[in-house]
């Protein structure tokens, strides 16, 4: 008895020491699976910044888009009739002769009674057979009418297919060419194939301006919610619980900086790597985002980003090894200080991103209705129109400011509160490209009169340098056509704004030979 008891005091101490062990692994299990939690999420969000980091450089060993990948391919499956491709079974013999007589049956009679069994037989497998023959016949023209339908159906899709490649050829010809219908579909099939990460907005514009051969793009650039404010997550043994781990606010900022710089200087790459230089020699990257006014309350969408980039010197810098920020830099993007808190770049003008081009058939329209032909009014007259158009866009004040450099038409001064100063508004009625020389002297003009601003307002074209050197001294420029548009919009007038730039304007304006001058 005492050996009993001993036995059952030692297996009650072994069951408690096994529990205790058991509860002691079941315990470790469960930290190794909460700090598992955590490091699974920590994996995630890194694996989102590692993401937001090769936003650029995960696309620059990718082959550029061609016209040929845009091929269409016919979409045939191969021919699948089923049971009807096998022959149906001809009616077996053997199922339908009678058994022999035997030796004896045959004494008694047998032969005759299986000679009449046997014609019996056969006219059963004759009656099978000609129903064979039928069925057989009624299998092969079901398949016959299917594979008809089949061959119909693929040459229905082959000639669909034939149609949209005839149609790609006939854009790749205009693109070639310098169509801006045809640039403008395949820079906008360029950026719909670009892959970014599903938070991604998917939202763009684009328009193409032969006369400069360049490409503008209004481009919605990605929220700020998509830079995790996390750095991650650890377990905390003592409270059970998974404690996050903040990114400082000044590296999330400066995260989504860096971003949307990525997001622009890869734009930039994916058009000029997919398009020749003899129909895009530069590009206008306006960026923007989707926002809520906090003033307001209001949805708002504030320039956070513009960068006008040449193709030769964009083509020079090394992607996959600069700052982007300091790449912006380098390019004289305008880029708004605290894209983070939504500080917008924006322009004097803000205008919807339209057709930068003149109809084929204003000059033949001309004088051919009732339309106001802005070249037929005098100076004074369109000077007159463009002021009473910034009254109703908004201008505070106006006063006639007399010219003094002799080549620049001095139209109005503005008191603008976005900017706190003077901006002078000054109008070209030209026929040909507004040259060089024209902005040149509007800055003087502002820098004799301290004037923080400045906008020209042609009835024809500006050139690529003329341009780049409004965007960096604080000019706006308003060709003919965008002039056509407001004066619609704010005054309600349907005008012709003047003349049909080229299709093909090289990039300098002071290597135009032969441009016709002002009209005035």
């Amino acid at each position: 008895m005492a050996a009993q008891r001993r036995e059952a005091a030692q297996q009650a101490r072994d069951a408690v020491r096994r529990a205790k062990e058991q509860q002691k692994l079941d315990q470790e299990r469960y930290l190794a699976a909460r700090q598992q939690e955590a490091v699974a999420k920590t994996n995630l969000i890194e694996t989102q910044v590692r993401t937001l980091d090769e936003i650029l450089t995960n696309v620059l060993t990718l082959a550029p888009l061609t016209f040929a990948q845009l091929k269409s391919v016919p979409k045939v499956t191969p021919f699948q009739p089923g049971t009807l491709v096998t022959p149906l079974r001809a009616p077996d013999w053997d199922a339908f002769a009678p058994p022999p007589p035997r030796a004896l049956g045959r004494v008694f009679g047998g032969a005759t009674r299986y000679a009449r069994q046997v014609a019996e037989a056969q006219a059963k497998h004759d009656v099978a057979m000609a129903q064979h023959a039928v069925d057989e016949s009624a299998r092969k023209h079901a398949l016959a009418v299917a594979r008809a339908q089949y061959d119909q159906g693929v040459a229905a899709e082959r000639a669909r297919v034939a149609k949209l490649n005839e149609r790609l050829a006939a854009r790749q010809k205009d693109f070639t060419g310098g169509v801006p219908e045809a640039v403008e579909w395949f820079v906008c099939s360029v950026l719909e194939r670009s892959r970014y990460p599903q938070e991604f907005p998917r939202t763009f514009q684009v328009a193409y301006r032969p006369e400069n051969r360049d490409v503008v793009v209004e481009y919605e650039l990605p929220p700020q919610q998509v830079v995790p404010t996390l750095r991650g997550y650890k377990y905390v043994k003592t409270r059970d619980a998974l404690d996050a781990i903040a990114r400082s606010e000044t590296e999330v900022k400066q995260r989504y900086k860096l971003l949307i710089a990525r997001v622009a200087l890869r734009t930039l790459h994916e058009i000029f790597s997919t398009t020749p230089p003899e129909v895009v020699e530069a590009i206008v990257f306006n960026g923007r985002v989707s926002t809520i006014d906090r003033a307001t309350g209001k949805p708002a969408r504030p320039h956070l980003l513009s960068v006008s980039a040449e193709r030769g010197i964009f083509q020079d810098l090394v992607l996959a090894a600069v700052d982007p920020a300091a790449c912006l830099v380098r390019l004289n993007a305008l880029v708004s200080p605290n894209p983070f808190d939504m500080e917008a770049v924006e322009p004097f003008i803000e205008f919807d991103l339209r057709r930068f081009r003149f109809m084929d058939d204003l000059d033949v329209v001309s004088g051919l209705d009732g339309r106001k032909n802005l070249l037929e009014l005098t100076p004074y007259e369109f000077e007159h129109l463009v002021k009473d158009l910034f009254v109703a866009m908004g201008a505070e004040a106006w006063n006639t400011f007399p010219s003094k450099d002799g080549g620049v038409d001095a139209v109005a001064v503005s008191k603008h509160l976005a900017f706190g100063g003077v901006c002078f508004i000054q109008a070209k009625r030209y026929t040909g490209v507004v040259g060089l020389e024209a902005v040149h002297a509007l800055t003087g003009v502002m820098a004799d009169h301290n004037a923080t601003t400045g906008v020209l307002v042609t009835t024809s074209w500006f050139g690529r340098a003329s341009e780049q050197f409004a965007g960096r001294n604080r000019i706006t420029l308003i060709n003919g056509a965008e002039l056509k548009d407001l004066l619609k919009k704010h005054l309600n007038l349907d005008v012709i704004p003047g003349t049909t730039p080229p299709r093909r304007l090289r990039a300098s304006d002071n290597t135009q030979t032969g441009r016709p001058g002002p009209t005035q």
